[in-house]
């Protein structure tokens, strides 16, 4: 099943626990561009190298024009499947297996997350908790793969997550 996202209210009730998630589920966000002056900021200040920051240096890299940085794509990603997955206590890692960028970022480039959730078990260590790896894959406006991630997502077993913040600063396994 594809859910679609909308921009995650505070007070959302349809929050989603460890028994409600399937192997196969999936999750799309909305649209978010990536703009030329956007690009240059993060770039300036997180990765200031010349591919990122200056576009008449870039057309002289491997590149042959200006393009965003992985990790700006990274940010830009995070945000978007934040507001895609309502898990119940937040997105909590437990690690990530992968992350590639397999095409550039070029300005203008409209992004959107499409998240799968690939495995699920139980915590052996912590009843309370369950493990979902799922694949995070940032695609453009041509549905064309810019960037894939495979973290490892710490879910809420019990109905009332209220409390399922807890599971930060205890070990998982």
């Amino acid at each position: 099943m594809i859910r679609n996202a909308s921009v995650v209210a505070p007070d959302r009730r349809d929050l989603l626990t460890f028994s409600q998630l399937r192997i196969g589920d999936s999750f799309r966000s909305r649209s978010h561009r990536m703009t030329l002056a956007d690009i240059r900021a993060f770039a300036t200040v997180y990765d200031p190298q010349v591919f990122h920051v200056d576009p008449e240096r870039a057309a002289q890299t491997l590149f042959g024009r200006l393009v965003a940085s992985g990790w700006h794509t990274a940010a830009v990603t995070m945000r978007l499947f934040v507001e895609a997955v309502p898990i119940a206590g937040g997105l909590i890692g437990a690690g990530v297996g992968e992350i590639r960028w397999p095409r550039p970022v070029v300005p203008d480039d409209e992004l959107h997350v499409v998240v799968t959730v690939e495995t699920l078990r139980e915590s052996r260590s912590r009843p309370d908790i369950g493990l979902a790896g799922v694949r995070v894959e940032t695609r453009n406006q041509n549905d064309e793969i810019v960037q894939i991630m495979r973290p490892q997502l710490v879910v809420p077993r019990q109905d009332d997550a209220a409390d399922a913040g807890s599971a930060l600063g205890k070990e998982m396994s």
